[in-house]
């Protein structure tokens, strides 16, 4: 989940380096660091923990130099200690890397023997060796490099440079993204197009296996049989302006109040409010023909993905499995001939997706993409696309790219209702209309901010927190829950209501939080029952309903939010903002880092 960047410029390299680096820090935090070249040699500034220590560094003693290649680290091998940030190297070479080394132990093992003295305990210190040891023995730059990636085993992106060589960089993409930008007179490369916006729009991708050769004429890429090959160069359309968090104290709090405004942006790419139907872009499968339909993801897209589930089942009639993305492989299920599959992703470029999804292409499954940046990795490959409009998402939790996930799922299921015949044109307008009032819910939501603070200052005193809802609620139930575990670090559950009696009300004390999705509608009485349960054990219950609910949940329950009355269709669209922002404001009362909580990185580009 590293992020990397590299410039071959004609002004100071390491502030441009510095600045890309910043729009990358969501892909790790641990630590950082920019080598550049001066005078044809190799120097460098590393800092532990985060981007800003660099900074401070770089403040006190500047590094000079027009080449270079920079990092911000979410360590895999070796703690995350100034000694093993990179940029890793010897006097020869430096090399930053996102990604993993399998072999790197029996590599080092051999390049020990050769004499290679180790300075840290990373991978990427490995190979950095293996090329050194390349150019030790008579290898020109390319040649080393090229020769060092076939002994390397496993999923990375790399970029190095080399002394003595003060114009030339040289990158290589085996199952993590690369790009590379094209500038006036300069070239750049970088983990995506969002680290480059400022630099350039013009960006050629790397594909698997390729490598590449970047100097002040441009780019020249190779297969892995070091065959020459042609890569496309087009106009990004990610803005080059900076993100920032405007009036908001986090990222995290500025994209929650973007609920409305995102859900409104996404929404209007796919219905007609006029007719008040669906309109999907082209798809790379007929609906109405798929006997079977797969969905895979990992973290809050899958989440996203299993009220797709319910709702394409429902209202298509289309069989549907859901599995996460790091278990799909392994469970090696039967896919049908002419099945389909949907992945889910913010970032497009999550490593266990990409490996579903060429598992998927392999079996002869047609897979269509729901991804937020349409120049991702998972764009590319997938059959088709259809795109959520969050925008830049900084904050690592995910919030406003999980409702836009939703939405857009929503749309799909409509969509595949209609090609199926199994659901009508009364229907359609009915669910539409449902759907395009989801913005001004959410907004009435986001009004409740001061009743789920005062939430939020009780579930803050707890070790733990049980979170419970019902068909498509129980996902949202799941989605709560994993986002305060991952911003407050408070243990919590996710559970369906009905499955309570079977397990998790052993659980249930008076130091217990029990938070319910729970709004009026058919499955209403039945998850009021279970509440009532685990009252009945001093179990603190609090309540996400509308004023039907609240009336009958007022009884029992200390804290009861009340929400605007909407269907079952929409309802787990407005659920998940209560829970997220109870989430924030849980993890803000307990001073930990909303935005970059500790272990996380935003885009898992690594198994």
């Amino acid at each position: 989940m590293c992020g990397i960047v590299g410039v071959v410029g004609r002004e100071s390299a390491a502030p441009r380096i510095l600045e890309a680096l910043r729009r990358l820090e969501y892909r790790g935090y641990d630590s950082a660091g920019i080598a550049t070249l001066v005078n044809g040699y190799i120097d460098r500034r590393r800092a532990e923990g985060k981007l800003s220590n660099l900074a401070a560094v770089l403040e006190a003693t500047p590094l000079p130099g027009t080449t270079g290649i920079g990092h911000t680290r979410w360590a895999t091998h070796g703690a995350p200690t100034e000694r093993n940030a990179h940029p890793h190297g010897t006097l020869r070479v430096s090399v930053v890397h996102n990604g993993i080394i399998e072999n790197h132990a029996e590599l080092r093992a051999e390049l020990e023997a050769k004499g290679q003295a180790f300075e840290t305990d990373t991978d990427t210190e490995t190979f950095a060796r293996l090329v050194d040891q390349n150019l030790a023995e008579g290898m020109a730059p390319e040649q080393a490099a090229a020769a060092a990636l076939k002994r390397a085993h496993g999923a990375y992106a790399l970029a190095m440079v080399f002394a003595g060589h003060p114009r030339t960089l040289i990158c290589a993409r085996q199952g993590a993204p690369l790009a590379v930008g094209y500038g006036e007179g300069e070239m750049f490369v970088g983990s995506d197009a969002l680290a480059l916006a400022p630099l350039t729009r013009r960006i050629a991708y790397l594909e698997e296996g390729d490598w590449a050769v970047v100097d002040d004429a441009g780019a020249r890429f190779f297969d892995l049989q070091d065959r020459p090959v042609q890569r496309e160069i087009r106009l990004t359309a990610v803005s080059g302006a900076a993100t920032g968090k405007g009036n908001y104290r986090h990222f995290m709090e500025k994209e929650l109040h973007e609920h409305p405004v995102v859900l409104g942006d996404t929404l209007t790419q796919y219905l007609d409010p006029m007719t008040r139907s669906v309109t999907l872009p082209p798809l790379p499968f007929d609906p109405a023909a798929v006997p079977r339909l797969t969905i895979s993801a990992c973290g809050s897209a899958f989440l996203a993905g299993l009220v797709g589930r319910y709702w394409i089942e429902q209202l298509a009639r289309i069989p549907v499995d859901a599995d996460v993305a790091s278990e799909f492989r392994y469970r090696e299920p039967p896919l049908p001939e002419g099945g389909a599959a949907l992945l889910v992703s913010q970032s497009g470029e999550t490593a266990d997706t990409m490996a579903a999804l060429r598992l998927l292409k392999e079996r002869r499954q047609k897979v269509l993409a729901v991804v937020n940046v349409p120049e991702s990795s998972m764009a590319r490959e997938a059959d088709g696309a259809v795109l959520t409009v969050a925008g830049p998402e900084i904050g690592v939790a995910s919030t406003k790219a999980f409702t836009a996930q939703l939405a857009v799922l929503a749309c799909l299921a409509i969509g595949f209702g209609r090609a199926r015949g199994t659901i009508s044109a009364e229907d359609e307008a009915r669910l539409t209309a449902t759907l395009l009032e989801v913005p001004g819910h959410a907004a009435m939501v986001l009004e409740r901010d001061a009743e789920i603070r005062a939430m939020a200052a009780e579930v803050a005193k707890a070790r733990d927190v049980l979170f419970l809802g019902r068909g498509t609620l129980f996902p949202i139930a799941m989605e709560g829950a994993l986002k305060l575990k991952e911003i407050s670090y408070i243990h919590a559950e996710g559970y369906a209501a009905g499955e309570m009696k079977h397990g998790p009300i052993a659980l249930i004390d008076s130091a217990v939080p029990v938070i319910s999705l729970c709004p009026s509608g058919p499955m209403f009485e039945k998850t009021a029952s279970n509440l009532q349960e685990a009252a009945a054990r001093g179990g603190r219950i609090m309540a996400f309903t509308d004023d039907l609910g609240a009336a009958r949940l007022k009884a029992f329950a200390e804290r009861v939010v009340v929400l605007p009355r909407v269907g079952d269709f929409s309802a787990p669209i407005l659920h998940a903002i209560p829970v997220q922002l109870l989430a924030y404001h849980v993890a803000v009362l307990k001073g930990t880092d909303v935005d970059q909580p500790r272990n996380l990185a935003k885009s898992v580009t690594v198994e």
